[in-house]
């Protein structure tokens, strides 16, 4: 199954989904925002048209026909790194944080609404932007310094992070979600203002994303640096008693 929308020059969003009516939909609503829109049915359909397309994003079904989503987003990372949003028709933590592991930067639960999918996708076109953005700056030798919080250094120009030395690899949402909660320091931000600041997204319905995303980061930077505030949000805890969120300082 192939349903393709052609928008010359636009945005290119992959959609892999092997369900013919929810496909359909999706590729129409985003092709409403003028963006180019193609639909693959199966996972090795996926990973040869996202070889193909280059896609500028990617909504991946996690059930899929040939090889699982995971297995397809774990292809389409090792060539190229995408954005992903990963879609599952079971609400289960496990598979959203093992989807979060393989390269996925957020998911979504079926059934869905078609205006969350697409701020969703605008969500994860804006970071691409910014993260080229930071990119072009680095090349003009005008990056922003390294933030230094404890033991974890965040490079901001290189989208880059290291905790005792060592670089930890995150997806782009993660990156952003441990910048938002370094630059304010043993400070508790809410699940709320963590969805609006990251994700751009003010529906509170989706602040699973945010746990799950938390959990993520602590299995890739360890437990102690993010305390859970129960019933508010999480704070950022360096792992000694320095802290320079305006990130001038060496590590």
């Amino acid at each position: 199954m192939v349903n393709t929308v052609s928008q010359p020059g636009a945005t290119t969003v992959l959609v892999v989904e092997d369900e013919p009516a929810i496909a359909q939909a999706i590729v129409h609503r985003l092709s409403a925002e003028g963006w180019r829109v193609e639909s693959v049915g199966d996972g090795h359909a996926g990973v040869a048209a996202a070889s193909r397309l280059q896609p500028d994003v990617v909504v991946l079904d996690v059930m899929l026909p040939g090889i699982d989503g995971l297995e397809v987003c774990r292809q389409i990372q090792a060539e190229r790194p995408v954005p992903v949003l990963m879609l599952t028709a079971r609400d289960d933590e496990t598979d959203m944080l093992v989807g979060l592991g393989v390269g996925a930067d957020d998911y979504m639960t079926k059934p869905f609404s078609m205006r969350e999918l697409v701020a969703r996708t605008k969500v994860l076109l804006r970071r691409t932007e910014r993260a080229a953005r930071a990119a072009e700056m680095a090349a003009a030798h005008l990056p922003e310094p390294p933030m230094v919080v404890g033991d974890v250094t965040i490079d901001r120009a290189q989208r880059r992070v290291v905790r005792a030395d060592a670089e930890v690899h995150l997806t782009p949402t993660e990156f952003d979600l441990l910048l938002t909660l370094a630059s304010a320091p043993r400070t508790v931000l809410t699940r709320e203002k963590l969805l609006a600041d990251v994700w751009d997204w003010v529906d509170a319905s989706g602040t699973r994303t945010v746990d799950s995303h938390i959990k993520a980061l602590r299995r890739k930077l360890g437990a102690d640096l993010i305390r859970t505030v129960h019933g508010v949000g999480y704070a950022f805890e360096p792992a000694d008693g320095t802290a320079d969120p305006a990130g001038a300082t060496s590590p």
